[in-house]
């Protein structure tokens, strides 16, 4: 009998931190983060983080906006989707679509843990900010 996928089901943001290699903590959204991860039956998720208060745009143009709107929208926002996949300790996430283009066709892991009903990820080593860092999320089933 196969085991049930914990993933299955949306998750909402409890806690986003980003640890550097001299143990320095960051809160690159804040410390009040928002965001979902959303995980399907059929393999595919979908992962979004905010600054929590953003800025509204001077005009409700939802294509328009100056630079320097569009500048902040894009530093207090991180969006990727695509299909995923469990290995071990991992769950593999093949971006098929992101905010940050350098992830499109790249696959993104996440170690993972279920842990007093939460979900628990941390990145491997990633450059956040000039700086070799860790990333840690932790997410409560909605």
């Amino acid at each position: 009998m196969n085991k049930p996928n914990q993933f299955i089901g949306t998750w909402r943001l409890i806690s986003c931190e980003i640890r550097d290699s001299e143990g320095q903590v960051s809160y690159p959204f804040g410390e009040d983060a928002l965001g979902f991860l959303i995980y399907t039956d059929d393999g595919y998720m979908s992962g979004t983080l905010m600054r929590a208060n953003r800025p509204h745009f001077a005009v409700g143009d939802v294509l328009g906006g100056t630079l320097e709107e569009q500048a902040m929208a894009t530093q207090t926002y991180l969006a990727y989707c695509g299909r995923y996949e469990i290995q071990d300790n991992k769950v593999i996430h093949h971006v098929e679509s992101s905010l940050f283009p350098n992830w499109v066709g790249v696959d993104q892991a996440r170690f993972f843990e279920f842990k007093e009903g939460k979900l628990v990820l941390s990145t491997p080593q990633i450059l956040a900010s000039g700086k070799e860092s860790v990333g840690y999320l932790i997410w409560e089933h909605v």
